[in-house]
């Protein structure tokens, strides 16, 4: 007599388990994809630069209202790197006063790396957001147009400037210019990294520049690996 052919018959909780197995593996994969993609690195324009300055282009943010010429963030920054740091910031100026000066106290240094940031007194005035984008728009071609990298700081302090960090983000993306996140997020809630309403104290503006430091390190990183490379085009 034939023996009929034996065959694994698998339980519905086992077969339960091996879809919920499958299931969990196809989320990782996803994640993984998704995580990789946010990853990849990010082309800046003129990562490749030959300047030798940092300049930080801004308002009183910038120029240290309220401290010392020791106690701005420009300064607390050239602790940080290797590089000189310059400060062109200028109290109560807005964007349109930062555009009007950039030939003379941005471009005239041909700098490696140029901090925008813009907009504090535009949105005090009540300036078209429009128009503040814009000049800061022109100001990163104009700057990139020389062969500087562009850092682009959000200077949205409030629920009432989300739209600001929106857009600065935005016109970050589109000039592949460094994007700077909250600058003073950590700041304008805490009085006691304050000397007024708004400007950063010494401890708030070294808050700054360990920010600014964060966010512009790696992108002054893969600068010296290509220029040490000696790729074309680079001096030291």
């Amino acid at each position: 007599m034939l023996s009929q052919p034996f065959s694994l018959q698998r339980s519905p909780a086992t077969n339960k388990k091996n879809n919920l197995i499958r299931l969990l593996l196809l989320w990782t994969l996803a994640f993984l994809f998704f995580i990789s993609l946010s990853c990849t690195r990010y082309e800046v324009k003129n990562i490749h630069s030959r300047g030798k300055e940092i300049i930080c282009f801004g308002d009183s943010i910038t120029a240290g209202a309220g401290v010392s010429e020791k106690e701005n963030y420009p300064y607390f920054l050239s602790e940080l790197l290797d590089y000189s740091v310059i400060n062109a910031g200028r109290d109560g100026e807005t964007s349109s006063d930062g555009l009007r000066r950039l030939d003379k106290d941005v471009l005239s240094y041909q700098p490696r790396l140029v901090i925008i940031e813009f907009g504090g007194n535009d949105f005090l005035r009540k300036l078209p957001l429009t128009q503040t984008i814009n000049n800061i728009r022109i100001m990163t071609e104009r700057i990139q147009a020389g062969g500087a990298m562009v850092a682009i700081a959000d200077v949205s302090s409030s629920i009432a400037m989300k739209t600001y960090r929106d857009s600065y983000k935005k016109l970050a993306y589109q000039t592949q210019a460094i994007f700077i996140p909250s600058l003073l997020q950590e700041i304008i809630t805490n009085p006691s990294l304050k000397s007024d309403y708004i400007h950063p104290n010494a401890k708030g503006n070294q808050l700054i520049a360990k920010g600014i430091y964060q966010a512009i390190r790696p992108f002054l990183k893969q600068n010296n690996l290509r220029q040490h490379a000696g790729n074309p085009g680079f001096n030291d």
